[in-house]
């Protein structure tokens, strides 16, 4: 069997970017409004202040406004929830984005559930993950959202497949299972509790790896033909999945970097001008 044929997120999302530059201008030629997303960041962890920060310069390259909002390391749930629920008011801002982790000190549930649904372009709120749930109108968790676009990409079809998802949290593992199962896929969750993890994947002919274990999927336990998505990130910009072992046998296989990660900053940004057409009733 030939190697796996990768699946280019970066290229992929570098044309929904271009894309939703082209919806940003639109909106802003058409209302007069320029769409804006709001960042917030609790502390200064150094990770997190990269991420926000390219999210940011993302954010400029498609016509999208950015507000950062840098809260210190103590701020409190009470005080967070403020925040968030000011700019959920403001008519200027048109999505939120709360980067975390933001400290052991903050309910973070507490915290998502602050934003405005109609705000909330990462698809953290209760009301995001009923909507995926159910099929309903609503802004998916961005990770889960582009690796759904980047199966449509290369024509995979969910319909009837057996989907394995290797990991639980709540805006990735779980949300994504709901969305392949919205699309008739045969869901099957697994985690750290799951006893011979290695039988169930061999079954997947989608398997996405969210668990954030370096490798733990291995080559030998891939499905001839299967689809593999690795939505891991580790140190050294290794995955969950063993992508050389997993490329010989599977059919489309995500890198690491390159394929998924890129998908979830281009579906924040489309997202938030998804938003901001909404919102100003365009």
């Amino acid at each position: 069997m030939s190697q796996a044929q990768l699946m280019d997120g970066t290229g992929l999302a570098r044309r929904i970017v271009d894309e939703t530059a082209k919806r940003s201008a639109d909106l802003a030629e058409r209302t007069g409004v320029a769409p804006c997303l709001a960042t917030v960041l609790v502390g200064e962890d150094p990770a997190s202040v990269t991420y926000v920060r390219m999210k940011q310069n993302r954010s400029r390259k498609a016509g999208i406004e950015s507000r950062h909002v840098a809260l210190p390391a103590g701020t409190t749930t009470a005080e967070l929830i403020d925040t968030l629920t000011g700019l959920s008011a403001d008519p200027t801002v048109h999505g939120i984005l709360l980067q975390h982790p933001m400290g052991h000190h903050v309910d973070e549930r507490a915290a998502f559930e602050a934003i405005a649904p109609e705000k909330d372009v990462d698809g953290v709120t209760l009301a995001s993950f009923s909507a995926m749930s159910f099929g309903l109108p609503g802004f998916a968790s961005c990770t889960p959202g582009g690796i759904m676009r980047l199966l449509d990409e290369y024509d995979v079809d969910p319909a009837g497949k057996r989907a394995v998802v290797v990991g639980r949290s709540a805006i990735l593992g779980k949300p994504v299972g709901m969305l392949l199962l919205g699309r008739d896929a045969t869901v099957t969750y697994c985690h750290s509790r799951t006893a011979d993890l290695s039988a169930a994947v061999r079954e997947a002919d989608i398997v996405v790896a969210a668990v954030g274990r370096p490798r733990l999927i291995r080559g030998e336990d891939i499905k001839p033909g299967a689809v593999v998505v690795d939505a891991g990130y580790n140190p050294g910009n290794i995955g969950d999945v063993d992508f050389d072992s997993a490329r010989e046998r599977a059919s489309l296989i995500t890198p690491v970097p390159g394929g998924v990660g890129p998908m979830t900053i281009a579906t924040l940004l489309a997202q938030t001008v998804e938003a901001a057409t909404r919102q100003t009733g365009a």
